[in-house]
């Protein structure tokens, strides 16, 4: 799995993301002779779309707090992947940067680290994660 992946697995895993809506989605009809014969239209052949937005800033909170020690995550590339018990190493960190198609700065350096939690938050914002201008950069 990529680490954006594991990134994102970990904020939606967590106890207090908010479980997909049931009423009022839409659900995905089961193949029948009737939605077979039908015409697929373009939202059937786009990637999926999250079910629903999770507040990506309050499960971050959440967990900070939990850990209740000192976090820079909110700016910080190494304490957000540290938060999330991922690994923070250059080495994650330049397959993350790959991953993201991040080219900020020699790598490992702060320009690097900088554009690498700017695009994480950018990247969970597209994936349908709530995410507040201010974690945004």
């Amino acid at each position: 799995m990529s680490i954006f992946g594991d990134i994102w697995n970990k904020i939606v895993g967590h106890p207090d993301a908010a479980p997909p809506p049931v009423a009022g989605a839409p659900a995905q009809p089961s193949p029948s002779a009737e939605t077979a014969s039908a015409p697929q239209t373009s939202s059937a052949t786009s990637a999926p779309k999250p079910l629903s937005q999770v507040d990506v800033e309050a499960i971050l909170v959440t967990m900070a707090t939990a850990k209740g020690r000192p976090s820079n995550w909110r700016t910080s590339i190494v304490d957000l992947l540290t938060l999330l018990e991922l690994d923070s190493s250059l080495t994650a960190r330049k397959e993350l940067a790959q991953e993201l198609n991040i080219h900020a700065g020699a790598d490992g350096s702060a320009e690097q680290n900088i554009a690498l939690h700017k695009a994480v938050m950018h990247k969970l914002e597209e994936n349908g994660g709530k995410v507040p201008d201010s974690l945004k950069g």
